[in-house]
């Protein structure tokens, strides 16, 4: 072990990228210089922590977080969003363009919300950009700033500064951020579906998810296929929800088509016949759906149709989450509870932390070109999550960092208890509670 190691952590439990084993590793300048064995010797003048049994696996990379910031400050910021994805095992976050003021749609617009997160990032923080009907010369300098990529929605995004693409205006934005070798998000839902089925107002959550349908999804999600295998785009689908595109999905990457594709932990722990009407803690778009419906959901995972794990993360004051679905705010707030929720379910169906891991931090660093995180091995950024993986918990709205305690999750009882978070060798939450914020603004490195 080189004389330079400030840190050594060990475990019995290591999650690397060959599998998990007992193993110590080392880090100096915030970098993991060596996965060593678990006796290794530890150098003169470095700090051993020895975690027992505890898991140790790379810190999160959650790459769907609206922080709202500036703006919608109220709804979440960088400081509340941050400390809550720390103490959820969480080391980098994407934030999404939209639901700040203003919105992540121009080289200006960027420089602003950077500067708003700059001294409040408890976790490493990059930023996508938004492809809007009138921003096309804008989307190369966004490019150029260090965006990951560009959001847009094919149907109403639900505030006015940020209008949706029609399939016209996909195809002149995709075609504009293939030619710099962009990836295009995609908030994919037809406007045509969702305008011919029904809107009832009230409480009962079986209207909301027919105002809703699958074949909303699946028609969006089909046209942005085409367009992208015309376009040789890469592209990726954010949220999916309606297991019935997921064939569409699976052949269109067996033809090579540049696709990947996410899910959320609700979608995957939660189902529509659990929400209890007027619970619109529980609303989201595209909806939680049927038991069934998740079962898929989770085959998916297992094959590798559906990439990646991550929040969608859309905060809201409590006011704004009435017991009318079809007018309160749709977004879950999941950032600090995703580990736990989704191992819960995972455990429950026989998968291991080992798939967790992929799903969660490996497959988004991947999705965003991330290099240094993702992975426990030489080289990458020293981000790690302990975690008690046996241990549960019963959540507590009133013990989440974000910054309004509403959860779809509140009295539901979790496995797996983050013990700490560590960013790039720094512990930055111990036990649930955050330090001072250290992250860093990411931008794209390619």
């Amino acid at each position: 072990m080189s004389d330079d190691v400030e840190l050594v952590l060990r475990s019995t439990r290591v999650i690397t990228p060959g599998g998990t084993r007992a193993a110590s590793v080392a880090v100096a300048a915030g970098k993991i210089v060596a996965v060593l064995p678990h006796d290794a010797e530890v150098p003169a003048g470095a700090r051993l922590e020895d975690f027992g049994d505890d898991v140790l696996l790379p810190g999160l990379v959650d790459t769907h977080v609206h922080v709202n910031d500036p703006g919608r400050t109220e709804w979440e910021g960088f400081w509340t969003a941050t400390r809550a994805a720390a103490a959820g095992g969480v080391t980098t976050i994407l934030d999404m363009p939209l639901n700040s003021l203003p919105p992540t749609t121009t080289v200006d617009n960027l420089r602003v919300k950077q500067e708003v997160a700059r001294t409040k990032a408890h976790v490493d923080v990059g930023f996508w950009g938004g492809a809007l009907p009138d921003n096309v010369k804008d989307l190369a300098p966004l490019h150029d700033a260090g965006v990951y990529g560009f959001k847009c929605f094919l149907s109403p995004s639900g505030v006015d500064e940020f209008p949706e693409l029609d399939q016209e205006q996909l195809a002149t934005s995709l075609a504009e951020i293939t030619g710099f070798g962009g990836l295009l998000i995609v908030h994919a839902e037809d406007p045509h579906h969702l305008d011919a089925a029904p809107v009832v107002p009230g409480p009962k959550y079986a209207d909301f998810l027919a105002s809703r349908p699958r074949d909303a999804e699946n028609t969006a999600i089909g046209n942005l296929i085409a367009q992208a295998k015309r376009l040789n785009a890469r592209v990726h689908v954010l949220h999916l929800s309606s297991s019935d595109a997921l064939p569409l999905i699976a052949a269109a990457k067996a033809e090579g088509v540049r696709i990947t594709v996410e899910s959320c932990p609700h979608y995957l722990t939660l189902t529509a016949e659990e929400v209890p009407d007027g619970a619109s803690e529980f609303k989201c778009c595209p909806p939680i759906r049927e038991a069934a419906n998740q079962d898929l959901l989770w085959d998916a995972l297992a094959d590798g149709t559906i990439d990646c794990i991550v929040s969608d993360h859309s905060p809201s004051t409590a006011d704004l989450k009435t017991s009318d679905f079809s007018t309160a705010w749709g977004g879950i707030s999941s950032l600090q509870l995703g580990l736990p929720a989704i191992w819960t379910e995972a455990r429950r169906r026989g998968r291991t932390l080992e798939d967790v891991v992929r799903w969660m931090s490996a497959a988004p660093a991947a999705l965003a070109g991330l290099a240094q995180k993702g992975a426990i091995e030489a080289g990458r950024d020293a981000d790690f999550a302990v975690l008690a993986p046996e241990e549960t918990f019963t959540v507590d709205p009133a013990e989440l960092h974000h910054r309004n305690q509403v959860t779809a999750y509140a009295g539901k009882t979790l496995h797996g208890v983050v013990k700490s978070t560590w960013l790039r060798g720094a512990r930055i939450a111990d036990h649930g509670t955050p330090t001072e914020p250290t992250g860093l603004l990411l931008e794209r490195q390619n």
